[in-house]
């Protein structure tokens, strides 16, 4: 299972990386496969967040998610609610966010969520503007998309 996802992230970000060097072509292949149910679990997470809706973030989330973020480690959907996901809701709702690239890619019963995005805003005193990147992998389990890692950097 782990080759399995070295091999799903590196296919995922050599795509973007081909695409990132085209001219016309690279800007309507940024934003591919938003269309499939994985990427819908993807996207009403990002939206639960921002809104602040603990309960629906959680449920698109697999009980053993692992998240590194920040150079920390989650490991479970109740650790990441009971410690990290309120700070998050908290400072999602004071940033303006835009994406500027995102595709997700299904291979069965597993998908790569790969994008980019440019956040600023001020939070705690504190100004923010800079350009981030994530990686999600997902997993169909019993008919439904779940997210079984995320991977947040900026």
């Amino acid at each position: 299972m782990k080759l399995l996802f070295a091999f799903l992230f590196l296919l995922a970000t050599t795509s973007v990386a081909v695409q990132a060097q085209g001219g016309d072509e690279k800007d309507a292949k940024l934003f591919k496969g938003l269309d499939t149910p994985a990427a819908k679990a993807v996207l009403t997470f990002k939206q639960a967040l921002k809104s602040g809706d603990k309960a629906l973030a959680k449920a698109q989330l697999a009980d053993d998610i692992i998240i590194f973020e920040g150079g920390r480690v989650e490991r479970s959907a109740d650790e990441y609610a009971h410690h990290h996901m309120l700070s998050d809701m908290k400072y999602l709702k004071m940033m303006e966010s835009k994406t500027l690239e995102h595709q997700v890619e299904v291979f069965g019963n597993t998908a790569v969520s790969v994008s980019r995005s440019h956040t600023k805003g001020s939070y705690k005193d504190k100004q923010y503007d800079y350009e981030g990147m994530e990686t999600i992998v997902l997993e169909q389990q019993d008919g439904q998309w779940k997210i079984k890692h995320i991977h947040w950097s900026n």
